[in-house]
């Protein structure tokens, strides 16, 4: 995936997200939910049309992917949310699952991980790396752009959830290997792989946030 042929559009699209993002965020809720909605639907849509209309076939094949992730990634964020209580999306408008998570956020994670593994060239390690730095940035910026933020008895640096961290860098190695086993495979077999990236997500959270949080506090008091 090194060679440059035909990024001029790809990183069209990625311009087009952060201009559409910043219009969507100025906005006041109700409006602001319903506009980064529809900025993260129509970036995933546009970024599989330009790596096709690029002949990109290897980025359209890792584009696809990611956004089967994305969708499962609702999952690990809604047990956060709901069940742990170390995570909260405020109502800024749009419709929601289980009145808990945007359903926006079946569409975001598309545009970290994109970057982190098309840089990295689907290289696991490099891909946890970069995918480790990319979502270190976005959990620094999402408070304060009203997205997520964390909440409870988490440790934190720069208000981000220390725990958080270690599994975001895992998920990047876990998108990576996955997509490397499946990228030519059946569809079916395509979203059992993005199932089991988000599941393995999910106990990595479960994990760091038991050692850094629960464990930690136990052993201090």
């Amino acid at each position: 995936m090194t060679a440059t042929r035909g990024l001029g559009p790809i990183i069209g699209v990625h311009v087009g997200l952060f201009a559409g993002g910043a219009v969507a965020l100025a906005l006041d809720p109700p409006a602001q939910g319903w506009g980064v909605l529809v900025v993260v639907t129509a970036y995933t849509a546009a970024l599989l049309w330009a790596c096709r209309a690029t002949g990109r076939e290897d980025l359209l094949a890792l584009a696809g992917f990611l956004a089967l992730v994305s969708v499962f990634q609702v999952l690990p964020d809604w047990v956060l949310a709901d069940l742990v209580g170390t995570l909260r999306f405020p109502d800024t408008g749009g419709p929601r699952v289980d009145d808990v998570i945007p359903v926006a956020m079946a569409a975001m994670w598309v545009a970290p991980l994109f970057i982190a593994l098309a840089l990295a060239d689907c290289r696991p390690g490099r891909s946890a790396l970069l995918a480790g730095l990319v979502f270190l940035g976005a959990e620094i910026l999402a408070p304060t752009l009203g997205l997520w933020e964390p909440v409870g008895d988490t440790h934190r640096l720069l208000g981000v959830a220390v725990y958080v961290v270690p599994p975001e860098a895992a998920l990047g190695w876990a998108a990576a290997t996955a997509f490397a086993l499946v990228r030519d495979r059946s569809l079916p077999a395509r979203v059992g792989a993005a199932l089991a990236v988000s599941t393995f997500y999910l106990g990595a959270l479960v994990l760091t946030h038991f050692v850094v949080d629960v464990a930690a506090w136990r052993i201090t008091t």
